[in-house]
């Protein structure tokens, strides 16, 4: 195991509790905006966490990575779903590579003299 990710996730938990006590309005507005994408009840839990975890990894966020995989399997979520949502965060990373080096391409291009 590269990391111990139980232990990672309570103590990041308890920082983020002391977080609370000293800015509990940004507390308040994450939790309402995370709340707020599963009010329209359209996608279930475990789909959320999944997208969840794909948005980790590309955001590289140690934090929701072992906070979301914990609640992924909580919600039902198994290892060949959680695969398959990481296979898109994968591709996505690639794709976004490819799509700003065309911007690179872009931008070499309007340099004057080109």
């Amino acid at each position: 195991m590269m990391q111990d990710w139980n232990a990672y996730r309570d103590t990041l938990l308890g920082r983020v509790a002391d977080y609370a006590k000293l800015s509990p309005d940004v507390m308040r507005g994450l939790q309402t905006m995370d709340g707020a994408a599963a009010k329209t009840g359209h996608l279930e839990p475990r789909i959320h966490e999944l997208i969840a975890l794909a948005v980790a990894v590309t955001t590289r966020c140690d934090g929701c990575i072992a906070v979301h995989t914990k609640a992924a399997v909580n919600h039902g979520a198994t290892r060949e779903e959680i695969a398959e949502a990481l296979g898109v965060a994968i591709s996505l990373n690639a794709g976004a590579a490819l799509t700003y080096s065309a911007r690179v391409l872009d931008a070499h291009a309007a340099l004057p003299g080109r």
